[in-house]
């Protein structure tokens, strides 16, 4: 073979030699929010205050028993009260107020991002020189360079950590980021990705409107938050000096179900958002659908044998997915709580209920990390109307 040429079977061995023997585990997981903490119980008369809207009284009414409903006791916001006095036209409906809100987000969602990222790192208990991989997701706000770029110089990581950025990808990229997360270090050996998801409501925080009234749901539902996850394949043995252990991936890939169903649009007013009032029901008649997509390769029929971690997009949609599938209430036990501890925090959800249920499996005295059970889902809703679908193996408690 002349000199400088491979053949076929070079090329296919080379290829070999790059992918990982073994499946993509979660190494690590940290969590972050802002220290503003709201209470949702007196949100609606703080919320009314700072828009200057006390006046629209039967509105109020309304988003009192929207606040209510939501099953939510506190979220946590960047915005407070100073900074928004500071800034009228963010607490406006229709005030053009872009320029202000992309001011405060392009710096502290990287800042968030980096505060999760760091206890994941410390859990690790490796060197950040390890990451070779940066994926960054964020619906809050969009800037060039990005913030992953913005995250590289605040972590300290090498400058050719190899980079992804995932803008405007809303609620259900929390199950995209480990799909995405789950191809690199699968098809990278040695590699170790840092997955990072970092939402700030200051995109979308606005006044209420008498005409669209889904944009007050939002205002009900929408809390900030970052999580951050390390991903990679063939960890070296032992790795897990913690009882906070790890859960393979076995992803499978997003799907529409109704287009329209939930929309945003970046405009001068900030980040809108709009919602279909049958999003709850039109989750839950597809949701069976994902299932059995998912798990027929691995003969499972029965939803109850699964452990579940679903996007918090409303207890509408968990009241009405329980039902369809007839799942035990225990199983929605980790999202519940989050929901109620944070609000809905769009892509970094799902992340928080993977740690809560590690930690809970844990402190319960569970044999695994998927309390007690060897298989999960994990679910992600959002614009399109788009389910991602996430399957996932427990790993034993150390």
């Amino acid at each position: 073979m002349p000199a400088g040429k491979m053949n076929m079977e070079d090329v296919e061995a080379f290829r070999k030699a790059q992918r990982a023997d073994g499946p993509a585990s979660v190494l690590a997981i940290g969590t972050a929010t802002p220290p503003n903490a709201i209470e949702q119980s007196s949100y609606p008369d703080y919320y009314f205050r700072i828009t200057n809207s006390e006046h629209k009284a039967e509105l109020k009414e309304k988003f009192k028993r929207m606040c209510e409903k939501s099953m939510i006791r506190k979220r946590y916001m960047y915005l407070t009260e100073e900074i928004l006095k500071e800034n009228p036209n963010v607490c406006a409906y229709m005030a053009p107020s872009l320029d202000a809100r992309q001011d405060m987000v392009v710096v502290e969602v990287p800042k968030l991002g980096k505060e999760a990222a760091s206890k994941a790192i410390k859990e690790w208990g490796q060197p950040k020189s390890k990451i070779t991989h940066l994926l960054f997701c964020t619906t809050s706000g969009v800037d060039m360079p990005g913030a992953d770029y913005q995250l590289t110089k605040l972590l300290g990581l090498r400058p050719s950590v190899k980079r992804v950025m995932m803008y405007q990808q809303g609620c259900f990229a929390g199950g995209t980021v480990l799909r995405v997360a789950k191809d690199l270090a699968e098809n990278n050996r040695g590699a170790r990705v840092l997955v990072v998801c970092s939402e700030i409501t200051a995109v979308t925080f606005r006044g209420p409107s008498d005409t669209h009234l889904d944009s007050l749901v939002g205002q009900a539902l929408f809390g900030d938050g970052a999580a951050a996850v390390i991903v990679g394949a063939d960890p070296p043995f032992p790795r897990w000096r913690s009882p906070h252990s790890n859960s393979s991936l076995l992803l499978r890939p997003s799907f529409p179900t109704s287009e329209g169903a939930i929309d945003g649009h970046l405009r001068e007013v900030g980040l809108t958002f709009h919602l279909l009032k049958d999003v709850p029901g039109l989750i839950s008649k597809n949701i069976e659908k994902a299932l059995v997509e998912a798990f027929q390769q691995f003969n499972i029929s029965d939803w109850n044998e699964l452990f579940w971690i679903a996007h918090p997009g409303g207890p509408a949609i968990l009241d009405q997915v329980e039902s369809k599938l007839q799942l035990d209430p225990k199983k929605m036990r980790a999202t519940r709580h989050i929901l109620s501890e944070y609000g809905n925090m769009s892509s970094a959800c799902v992340l928080f209920i993977l740690d809560e249920m590690r930690k809970s499996s844990a402190e319960k005295g569970f044999a695994t990390t998927g309390e007690g059970l060897d298989m999960g889902v994990l679910f992600g809703f959002g614009p399109g109307l788009t389910v991602e679908t996430v399957v996932l193996k427990s790993v034993p408690l150390q």
